[in-house]
């Protein structure tokens, strides 16, 4: 199937560049509008899902729905619980997902849709705290509500008026910063995130140990301490590590013997056959164990300046090893 390009003329290249252009600075004007209306209404907001004992219920309908689902995800990644419920399916059984411990934020940007107006009185009666964020202060959902946050936009970015675009980016902005501000208040850390985003980069980064990606058993490359040279270039040779530990009876790790370790050797006109390799190695080489995280074990290997790295347990004995390619393969670099 041969594709059609299409073709623009100059003029109307120009055009469209002009109307998206237009589009941002609209909406870019309308977040920067809710910067006055972080006063006591988003602190009292704050309040009431910060001390929440239950979760987070957002509701919402059409394209506030859309937004409320992604305000709810923010809020649960961040360290609020939380959960969308279509206010359509809630008039027929979904409502029963909310408790009296929860905390419900309705986005409604008219603060008039008949979805949620149906449902208000039975929030009201089970005593649940109800945060509004409409784009009509002076609305039936506004007037209702504990607590009702602004944001109202003074154009829609369509040129039409009719399709929401300005609202629903000042919606989502707010969310935004109400998640964000909870997630300070809550103490939430990298590693509280990484927890609930494991399969994640950051995830791996933070929960990622050196003992889920190190070499163990017959893939550690090591030889004894007695061993000659050329014995260790064969086992480096096999395991691919670039390196092989060198160990004593007991496993422990007397140095390690590395491909730059070789380099130099080579300058010293070794005989590979005779020449022990207790005597080229690296006799203070660098160790971690097991527990330690892949990302420290990366921040130790550059700061180092090595590729690989030996691990052992707490009797020095030798338990694994991994390089710099097995963290590229984790993702962690």
């Amino acid at each position: 199937m041969v594709e059609k390009k299409l073709q623009l003329g100059p003029e109307e290249a120009e055009k469209l560049k002009a109307l998206g252009l237009a589009v941002i600075e609209t909406e870019a004007e309308a977040v920067a509008a809710l910067g006055l209306r972080i006063d006591d209404r988003f602190v009292a907001a704050c309040g009431h899902m910060l001390h929440c004992e239950g979760r987070i219920v957002v509701i919402g309908m059409g394209k506030s729905g859309h937004i409320g689902s992604k305000i709810a995800a923010t809020l649960a990644s961040t360290g609020s619980p939380a959960f969308f419920v279509h206010p359509g399916e809630a008039s027929h059984g979904d409502l029963g997902m909310i408790t009296s411990k929860d905390v419900v934020v309705a986005l409604s940007n008219s603060g008039e849709t008949a979805e949620i107006l149906t449902i208000l009185p039975l929030i009201k009666r089970r005593g649940v705290p109800l945060v509004a964020m409409t784009g009509n202060p002076a609305s039936t959902l506004a007037r209702e509500a504990d607590v009702a946050i602004d944001v109202s936009v003074q154009q829609e970015a369509c040129p039409l008026g009719l399709a929401p675009t300005s609202s629903t980016t000042a919606a989502l902005a707010m969310g935004d910063a109400m998640a964000v501000a909870l997630l300070e208040a809550r103490g939430f850390t990298e590693e509280d995130f990484a927890l609930s985003h494991p399969g994640g980069s950051l995830g791996r980064r933070l929960l990622l140990r050196i003992s889920d990606i190190m070499h163990v058993g017959s893939e550690i490359p090591k030889v004894s301490h007695d061993a000659r040279l050329s014995e260790a270039l064969v086992e480096m040779t096999n395991k691919g590590l670039g390196m092989t530990a060198v160990v004593d009876a007991h496993e422990q790790v007397r140095g390690v013997f590395t491909d730059g370790d070789l380099r130099r050797t080579i300058d010293r006109a070794v005989d590979i056959h005779t020449c022990p390799v207790s005597g080229v190695m690296t006799s203070e080489c660098i160790t971690a164990t097991a527990e330690l995280l892949a990302a420290e074990a990366l921040q130790l290997m550059e700061e180092r300046k090595i590729n690989g790295l030996l691990i052992i347990d707490a009797q020095h004995r030798l338990v694994g090893a991994l390089n710099m390619h097995d963290l590229l393969r984790a993702g962690v670099v």
